[in-house]
């Protein structure tokens, strides 16, 4: 390896492998590229929902909501499931998607104690104008990589995070 091809975590294994040569330091080398990436997509999620007008959350469910199907409508409880937030938490933020306009509260017709939560059709357009520039972003955050070597990644990726996702 040149020191052209060496990236910071290069440089930080090395200096742990000086300074603590009894440590088995080789899962560094994974981990905190797979950190460092992370934050990298945090930004650029960040700054693709901050250019349609989205707080994180807000895209969060509207994308639960888009994700559903015509006519992009669940219920409190399936968002709940899908984004992973109290039933409190969910309650102001259908609150704060509705009086943006991005979300509509109608009577379930099976369930008369219930409600359903729909997208309307600036909801519809914002989200998916946010998805498409988000996606954008991504594909450049993958740009070094060819269609195999992403497959591959995700593979690897897959079989690592599948023992979490069961639990």
């Amino acid at each position: 390896m040149t020191e052209d091809s060496r990236d910071e975590v290069d440089r930080l294994v090395a200096a742990w492998q000086t300074e603590r040569p009894d440590l088995d330091v080789a899962p560094l080398q994974v981990l905190s590229r797979v950190s460092r990436l992370a934050k990298h997509l945090d930004r650029a999620r960040r700054a693709a929902f901050a250019e349609h007008d989205l707080e994180p959350w807000e895209f969060d469910v509207l994308t639960a909501l888009r994700r559903a199907g015509k006519p992009y409508e669940l219920s409190p409880g399936a968002l709940l499931r899908a984004t992973l937030v109290t039933s409190g938490t969910m309650t102001n933020r259908i609150d704060r998607l509705a009086q943006a306009g991005l979300v509509r509260r109608r009577p379930d017709p099976e369930d008369r104690r219930g409600v359903l939560v729909s997208l309307t059709d600036t909801g519809v357009a914002r989200v998916d104008a946010a998805f498409s520039d988000l996606l954008r972003r991504e594909h450049e955050l993958l740009s070094a990589l060819d269609a195999s070597e992403r497959a591959a990644l995700a593979g690897l990726l897959r079989t690592l995070l599948a023992p979490f996702d069961a639990s």
